[in-house]
């Protein structure tokens, strides 16, 4: 028998069973929670999730699947898939299959149809969920529909395909540039304007490619600042192109950065504007007058939107009538100005046109208006409609003319037209239009002047060219299509050349006539001939000044030498004859040399006041003396003349030079010399080269009656080494010579010549405002020695052997250096060891005025002897601001080294 529980066990089973009650229900609880929290963050997902049994029966799905597959959650719970999607295509099926099987399937991007045709771009997954036992319980389907994304990548790489299409096909180069102002893009527009393929100019400088010389450090600062951000991003500057021609172009430039914001190149659009900026002065006058002649003819101008409301008037249009601008813009049209007799009427045609989407406008007619005093006015408009991008309406322009004042316009217009016919007879070049088939209509008097009679209704091109055919370069088609564009040639008629300028003519029938203005530029083509003549002297010139230097050097120790052994050998020595001969052919040499360097413009002559007819007088004397009495010398050389500042040997080289070549031109047929001297005056209009400033000018001509040149000889007389003469009678140094020599004093030179009929020279130069003043006489001083210590610096050995042994001779203490920086080293080891330096100018490592620069830190009163052949980088002014106490020029004969020597220490010794 079973005993019964005592009253305690009874109580403590009991508080056992409540307590897991307890525990039950607080579980339950938990776990309804947690349900309810998954429903929640389920219900919110982005994505539309639906979860499926084995047998793909829906057991729960989101709101979110609901909302885009457009189902009720009753009509789907409990219900097979294909139920509820009945047509659903066979790639899903096999996918659920698959997922039943326990694979996850996914698609980033995939196209769902839906009924009505439209297509949802979805991303999708689908996986299978498992019983507590490890068993696949069914599958569970997310998807989220990404329209927005695809349409966003759609649009970006439309954007991208068409940005790419627009650099490939625009007009405008599109150009890429690296950090360092290489090119890392380069569209075929920049190939076009530029000359250079993408493979060309890739990884290149742009100094390489399309900067000329001169616009190099202006066009590297500009990217430099514009990539640190400091400078614009607007230029226009001169860029050069494959083939070497120069061209102006636009650039707008901006700086290309990384995700980061940091800056790595740039980028460019440029545009070739040479031909716009070389138009752009007689389009801006051409735009300018018609644009006059449109703004005052009297013509109503009004807006009107859909509703008839008024959005626009112009001043004319409220003269007119009689109301102001704030009384009649938003009223309504029809209500304020269309009488009422037809008001209805004409407003139901206008509603009717604005709201049709393919409305072309109004056709042109005649209507009448009431303004402000109830007056009628008849008009006649002409309509504009505005449309928005898709087709509609926006509003509509009238421009309307009032008909009662038609005679009055008429008349107005006719002023005008006299006006302009006023300012084309009043016009200086030449004017002409001519019609369509080559007739002449209109001729002002400046062109009737160039024809010789008034040509109208003859043929153009036999007026004007005296041709009896079209003009081969004519273009009149241009002006039929409406165009206007500029053209230059050099007319047969006369051989003059012209800048002309074409333009459409638009008549009252319709028919177009062709405007063409002539500026002659034949004077201007001259100046630029001349300009590019004397841009080709200087570049030879700076390469005769190099020539000049490396003779001076040959010589220098050739005279040297030849001078000591001079005074070694006796006079009566059979080998005295022979060096006297040799020393005065150097010395010849050296007068061949200075030249060269007056041709180049490198001599130091100094230039004084100084009247020329004596020296012109004593040339001619010297002439008189040297030609055949076959040849009769004339001269009117005028008292009065005043004083040039000029250098008298030079003036002396000029006679003789150019008598010289009038004595050859008459040498086997005899004739006249003709030498003439006076004062001119010449204006801005008369200067002959660009150099020359408008003034007094003493004018020398010297003329010969022989056998004169031609045209293609003239161009080329001025040029180093040619010369017509034969062999032996000249170097054809003469006349680039005196080219050089008077270019030098401001002046200039001209020829004139003919085959046949002799030749003439007139030379310029500019007449100095004050008075005459005589040079002072200095006497030379003797040649003299010394015993002061040199240290002599030149890189030619022959040159420093041959100096040294002169020095020594003088009695000075000298040490030679070959090395410039060996030169400094010695100095800096004993700096009072030297009483004086010589040094050359142009040296390897270093050259002279730097050497100069370098021992004055060192010993600041130390006196320099600067030598050199070669004058072009340095000038006795820009010596003595160095620090340099001397100054002379290679090749030195003993005594002038000797005395120069001697100035140098002696002024020294005197401060």
């Amino acid at each position: 028998m079973t005993e019964k529980p005592s009253y305690e066990e009874l109580e403590k089973r009991i508080q056992k069973l409540e307590q897991a009650e307890s525990n039950r229900k607080h579980s339950e609880g938990q776990l309804s929670h947690s349900r309810d929290l998954m429903d929640y963050i389920i219900s919110h997902a982005r994505s539309a999730i639906a979860v499926h049994d084995r047998d793909l029966k829906y057991i729960y799905v989101s709101k979110r699947y609901l909302k885009d597959y457009k189902v009720k959650e009753q009509n789907v719970i409990g219900k097979h898939h294909y139920e509820v999607f009945p047509d659903l295509p066979q790639k899903w099926r096999d996918v659920h299959q698959r997922s039943l099987a326990g694979e996850v399937l996914s698609a980033e991007e995939d196209p769902y149809y839906r009924e009505d045709g439209s297509v949802d771009w979805t991303r999708w997954e689908c996986r299978p969920w498992y019983e507590s036992d490890g068993s696949i319980g069914g599958i569970i389907i997310y998807t989220e529909v990404i329209n927005e994304r695809k349409q966003i990548e759609n649009a970006l790489r439309e954007s991208e395909q068409k940005l790419s299409t627009h650099l490939q096909n625009t007009p405008i180069g599109a150009i890429s540039w690296d950090l360092n102002f290489k090119p890392i893009e380069w569209n075929p527009a920049a190939e076009s304007i530029f000359g250079y393929s993408k493979v060309e100019a890739m990884g290149k400088h742009v100094t390489e490619l399309i900067l000329p010389e001169d616009m190099k450090e202006l066009v590297d600062g500009i990217f430099q600042k514009l990539i640190t951000g400091k400078g614009g991003v607007r230029s226009t500057n001169e860029n050069i192109t494959r083939d070497g021609r120069r061209i102006i172009c636009d650039w707008y430039n901006t700086t290309l950065k990384d995700v980061n914001g940091k800056v790595i190149g740039a980028a460019s659009l440029v545009q070739d504007i040479t031909e716009r900026k070389q138009s752009e002065t007689s389009l801006i006058s051409s735009e300018y007058k018609w644009r006059n002649i449109l703004v005052n003819i009297p013509q109503i101008g009004i807006t009107l939107d859909t509703k008839a409301k008024i959005i626009f008037a112009n001043v004319y249009f409220l003269q007119l009538t009689g109301w102001k601008e704030k009384e009649v813009i938003g009223q309504d049209w029809f209500d304020m100005f269309i009488p009422e007799n037809v008001r209805k009427d004409v407003r139901e045609v206008f509603l009717t046109v604005m709201s049709q989407k393919d409305a072309i406008g109004f056709s042109a007619y005649e209507n009448e208006i009431i303004d402000r005093s109830g007056m009628i006015i008849n008009v006649a408009w002409s309509n504009a409609l505005t449309k928005d991008v898709h087709g509609n309406v926006i509003d509509v322009t009238c421009l309307g003319v009032d008909l009662t004042e038609r005679q009055r316009s008429e008349q107005a217009l006719k002023k005008s037209e006299e006006k302009y016919r006023s300012m084309m007879e009043s016009m200086s070049d030449p004017v002409s239009i001519c019609s369509s088939d080559y007739r002449i209509e209109y001729m002002n008097p400046a062109m009737i002047k160039r024809t010789g009679h008034h040509a109208t209704g003859e043929k153009c091109f036999k007026a004007i060219h005296d041709l009896d055919e079209k003009c081969s370069w004519c273009m009149a088609y241009k002006t039929q299509q409406g165009e206007s564009f500029n053209t230059d040639l050099v007319s047969p008629k006369d051989n003059r050349s012209f800048q002309i300028s074409h333009s459409p003519v638009v008549n009252k029938d319709n028919t177009v006539s062709k405007m063409t203005v002539f500026r002659d530029i034949t004077d201007l083509k001259k100046l630029q001939e001349q300009v590019v003549q004397s841009q080709k002297m200087e570049s030879i010139g700076t390469l005769a000044g190099g020539i000049a230097h490396d003779f001076n050097n040959i010589l220098f120790p050739i005279m040297g030498r030849t001078e000591m052994l001079l005074e070694d050998i006796p006079e009566d020595s059979p080998f005295h004859a022979s060096l006297n001969e040799i020393f005065t052919s150097a010395l010849r040499a050296s007068e061949l040399v200075k030249q060269i360097l007056t041709f180049s413009r490198q001599d130091t002559n100094e230039l004084i006041l100084m009247k020329m007819q004596p020296v012109v007088k004593e040339a001619l004397k010297l002439i008189r003396s040297t030609i055949p009495t076959t040849i009769n010398i004339t001269q009117d050389i005028k008292a009065d003349c005043r004083a040039i500042k000029a250098d008298p040997t030079q003036i002396h080289q000029i006679v003789m030079n150019l008598a010289t070549n009038a004595y050859h031109a008459m040498e086997e047929t005899g004739g006249e010399l003709k030498v003439s001297l006076k004062e001119i005056q010449l204006g801005d209009d008369d200067v002959i080269t660009p150099d020359m400033m408008p003034g007094v000018y003493a004018c020398l001509t010297i003329a010969d009656t022989g056998t004169g040149m031609d045209k293609d000889i003239l161009e080329k007389i001025f040029d180093p080494f040619f010369t017509t003469k034969k062999q032996g009678k000249g170097t054809g140094m003469g006349l680039s010579v005196v080219h050089g020599i008077v270019n030098s004093m401001g002046g200039a030179i001209q020829a004139y010549s003919d085959p046949g009929k002799g030749t003439k020279f007139k030379v310029y130069f500019p007449v100095e405002k004050s008075s005459f003043e005589k040079q002072s006489t200095q006497t030379k001083e003797p040649v003299q020695g010394g015993t002061e210590r040199i240290l002599l610096v030149d890189d030619e050995e022959a040159i420093i052997e041959m100096e040294k042994l002169v020095l020594e001779r003088l009695g000075y203490q000298v040490t030679s250096c070959t090395s410039s920086t060996k030169a400094l080293e010695t100095f800096w080891a004993n700096p009072d060891k030297f009483d004086l330096v010589i040094t050359d100018m142009a040296m390897p490592d270093m050259s002279g005025d730097k050497l100069a620069v370098g021992l004055t830190e060192i010993r600041s009163d130390i006196p320099i002897l600067l030598c050199t052949g070669f004058s072009g980088t340095i000038s006795e002014e820009k010596a003595a601001s160095l620090g340099i106490k001397g100054f002379i020029l290679k090749p030195i004969v003993m005594k002038d080294l000797a005395n120069k020597i001697r100035e140098v220490l002696d002024n020294n010794i005197k401060k």
